[in-house]
């Protein structure tokens, strides 16, 4: 959820920021390696699933996922065996988190969709449970088929825009699932990884609106948003489940996100 009030933009100040106002957009990660895997590359990608605040470099604690995957060819394989975890520190050093690493070697041509469905997180700032199913696509030796291709997740983005080989500046669209139907006037997140290998830099926003960009998507569920900067980009459009978990006893509500991460390059 994004409901924020003050903002402060030195990156030292995150934990104080957390502690003011705690309400920050949460996303889901999945960060290959590589997006594009050509013949002359090394063909094994190295994977990262974290679970984190993008813009302000804030990481949660993660537990091992209930689900992680690779959708290829019209099939899913199960890699959830192969997560490993891993510890990380925040850039301020201040924060130390879980998170998780795979390998993955790609064998054929085509699409790769990976695929993470975390275990609940309980967000007590908000008294939610939140479920971020995420995805990210890597295409591999050419053949450029799969990409716009449902998973069949619970809630899922689509991509209209193909999702890999994108400049900075390029327009993102995309169309948000629920169960498989369009959700219209989805509200969509978006959020620039500020630690994005490669970075030319960290961005610090000059305000609090500029942390979160928020569009919303037309009656079909299909939104736009051009991508101003070269690194990865996350868009995330959130649903209420249909279903409860307990916490402490009492019956909550569960905050099902459909996340999707696309990379740019500056055009040189």
């Amino acid at each position: 959820m994004m409901r924020r009030n003050i903002f402060m933009p030195a990156f030292v100040m995150v934990t104080l920021m957390m502690a003011v106002n705690p309400a920050l957009a949460h996303f889901g990660t999945i960060t290959p390696s590589d997006d594009i895997v050509t013949q002359d590359d090394d063909k094994t990608l190295n994977i990262q699933v974290k679970f984190i605040h993008p813009m302000e470099s804030h990481y949660m604690e993660m537990v091992k996922p209930n689900r992680f995957g690779v959708f290829h060819d019209g099939k899913k394989i199960d890699l959830l065996a192969t997560l490993q975890p891993a510890k990380g520190k925040s850039p301020d050093q201040t924060e130390s988190f879980t998170f998780w690493t795979t390998s993955y070697k790609i064998k054929r041509p085509g699409d790769y969709t990976f695929f993470v469905e975390p275990a609940p997180y309980w967000e007590p700032a908000e008294d939610v449970f939140i479920v971020h199913y995420t995805k990210v696509c890597v295409n591999a030796l050419g053949l450029e088929e799969g990409w716009d291709s449902p998973v069949g997740l619970e809630t899922e983005i689509i991509p209209y825009t193909r999702p890999y080989g994108l400049w900075t500046g390029n327009l993102f669209t995309g169309q948000v699932l629920l169960k498989g139907k369009p959700v219209p006037f989805a509200e969509v997140e978006i959020e620039y990884l500020n630690d994005s290998p490669g970075n030319p830099g960290v961005v610090v926003p000059p305000s609090d609106p500029f942390v979160t960009q928020v569009v919303k998507a037309d009656v079909n569920g299909v939104f736009s948003y051009a991508m101003p900067r070269a690194g990865w980009w996350g868009f995330a459009a959130l649903s209420e489940a249909d279903w409860k978990m307990k916490n402490d006893g009492r019956e909550k509500g569960v905050e099902i996100g459909a996340v999707y991460w696309v990379h740019t390059r500056d055009m040189k």
